[in-house]
């Protein structure tokens, strides 16, 4: 499943993907590993300790980059963990340079990602949900993306 936080900034949208994380190591009961990827260590300390905080600014692949080296570098985490069931990313238009328009494979395979890997994908992208694509507001859960 892919969920789309969407908002302008200074919306909530990383308190709530922080929350959403924590929550769902706490619903997981350790039955599966958690990733939560960040453009830089600001909210490491605002997750639980057995969340594996991934700074992308420490990796080639996955800082301003393309959607397709993004999904690579998702991918590699999921084909050397199986046992991954959740990705958050925060500040994903700070980590992938393709405008938003042109991104509809990559949703559509990290929707394949998802269900093959039974891996949940919650993203925050900051921008009003009237700035963005159909292909990408239908994912959206945020209170802004459904006005």
């Amino acid at each position: 499943m892919i969920q789309v936080i969407l908002g302008s900034k200074g919306t909530g949208k990383t308190k709530l993907l922080l929350d959403m994380t924590n929550n769902a190591l706490k619903a997981e009961h350790g039955k599966g590993n958690i990733i939560f990827i960040d453009d830089d260590t600001r909210y490491m300390y605002d997750l639980r300790h057995e969340i594996r905080f991934v700074d992308a600014s420490n990796y080639t692949a996955a800082r301003k980059c393309t959607t397709d080296a993004f999904l690579a570098f998702v991918s590699g985490m999921l084909a050397a963990d199986f046992d991954i069931t959740m990705i958050a990313i925060d500040a994903f238009l700070k980590l992938v340079v393709t405008p938003m328009a042109e991104m509809e494979s990559f949703f559509t395979e990290l929707e394949k990602l998802a269900d093959e890997h039974n891996c949940n994908f919650v993203l925050s992208i900051s921008a009003p949900a009237e700035e963005v694509p159909e292909f990408i507001r239908r994912y959206a859960i945020s209170g802004e993306a459904q006005a």
